[in-house]
């Protein structure tokens, strides 16, 4: 028996054109590191790309994200400064050829992009008790990256790129935004228009690791040892 307040809908069936656009948009998605346009990000297309991230799924739909969008040069310039210092830290954590690599990289376009966006969870967002929350307190942070997961897609879409900076400490970045402590800073992304982007991944591309065969990933029932897997002190 139906619910007598919530009718179904029938599902929508996409044609086979609109679903090689959405896996053209996937395959077509890279990191954007320091290719931005000086354009600025109309208004409206910013609005559809939030309005994308905003329909992402979320766990006991506690939408918990929130969208900080920064423009403002001196606060970009200070940002840029938190990441500059993390960087030299992290470039120190490797070795022989990989050092030499990783300085050759361009990580980041804080400054050359228009935009940047900070994509934040509130982990007080829907209460103490959460819908299937319960037993995983994580589940708010996954949704969150559900979200950026949207959002990047969909400024795909709409001809921009996206570049996801991760090399900063927490702390300075938390100051510099002013996020209270209940609040986890998810993703900072550099936005904007660009011209032209890898035909590959452009880590795989420079080098520094190729993408995994996906067999070797799949397993069927329980955990099993694949050969070939132990790399962990490889860089990402």
């Amino acid at each position: 028996m139906s619910d007598p307040v919530i009718a179904p809908d029938r599902a929508r069936q996409f044609t086979p054109e609109e679903r090689r656009a959405l896996y053209d948009v996937i395959y077509a998605r890279r990191d954007v590191r320091n290719e931005f346009l000086p354009d600025p990000v109309a208004p409206e297309t910013l609005r559809r790309v939030l309005e994308a991230a905003h329909a992402a799924p979320s766990v006991g739909f506690m939408q918990p994200w929130n969208f900080i969008l920064l423009r403002d040069a001196a606060r970009r310039q200070a940002i840029h400064a938190a990441f500059e210092q993390a960087n030299a830290e992290a470039q120190e954590m490797f070795s022989g050829e990989k050092r030499s690599k990783y300085a050759a990289l361009k990580l980041e376009g804080i400054l050359k992009a228009p935009l940047n966006i900070a994509v934040t969870c509130d982990r007080t967002r829907g209460g103490k008790v959460v819908l299937g929350r319960t037993h995983n307190r994580d589940m708010d942070l996954y949704s969150t990256v559900c979200a950026v997961q949207n959002l990047w897609l969909a400024a795909r879409a709409e001809g921009l790129g996206v570049g996801w900076v991760s090399i900063f400490r927490q702390d300075d970045l938390r100051a510099l935004l002013g996020v209270p402590e209940t609040v986890e800073i998810v993703a900072y992304l550099c936005v904007g228009h660009i011209e032209e982007t890898f035909s590959e991944p452009e880590l795989q591309a420079r080098g520094w690791r190729k993408r995994l065969n996906l067999d070797s990933l799949i397993m069927e029932g329980h955990w099993q040892d694949a050969p070939g897997m132990c790399d962990h002190g490889q860089g990402t």
